[in-house]
């Protein structure tokens, strides 16, 4: 009867055939399945951009109110803002950090120069996500222009 088995090859012919349908079958479920589970959404990163309420301003000292937003544009709490010069410097200091409040909102006092015969130059914006949320800032953000004779 062993025998019989041993020299019997006919099983083997549709079983690759039937790994692979199981395997299809089993990520096709998968998938469904992973799209019928809720809260999938918080395991994703989403990325941070700063909203300046103004994009150009002129040289001297500003006040610059800025909005952290998400992805999805809501406002994002407890980031730490950084704006440093870019071709334009920042009077007295490299750096001006402050945290968004509540509401995603943040008013820095800054003083950028433009250098002699320089019409116009950049400020950078930089963000430090919270350390809650999944945020993330990888992109760049709006730099704000300054402008010689901008008021």
């Amino acid at each position: 009867m062993f025998e019989e088995l041993w020299r019997d090859d006919r099983a083997i012919e549709g079983l690759p055939i039937r790994l692979v349908i199981a395997l299809v079958v089993g990520v096709a479920s998968l998938s469904v399945m992973m799209n019928t589970i809720t809260g999938l959404g918080t395991l994703t990163v989403s990325e941070l951009d700063v909203d300046p309420a103004e994009e150009v301003i002129g040289p001297g000292e500003t006040e610059m109110n800025l909005t952290v937003l998400d992805s999805k544009s809501q406002p994002v709490s407890g980031a730490t803002v950084v704006i440093t010069g870019g071709t334009a410097t920042l009077e007295g200091t490299t750096a001006v950090t402050a945290t968004t409040g509540p509401h995603g909102n943040v008013s820095v006092l800054i003083d950028p120069t433009l250098g002699p015969n320089q019409q116009e130059g950049t400020i950078t914006i930089d963000v430090k996500p919270p350390a809650s949320g999944g945020y993330s800032d990888r992109r760049s953000n709006t730099n704000i222009l300054v402008v010689a004779g901008h008021e």
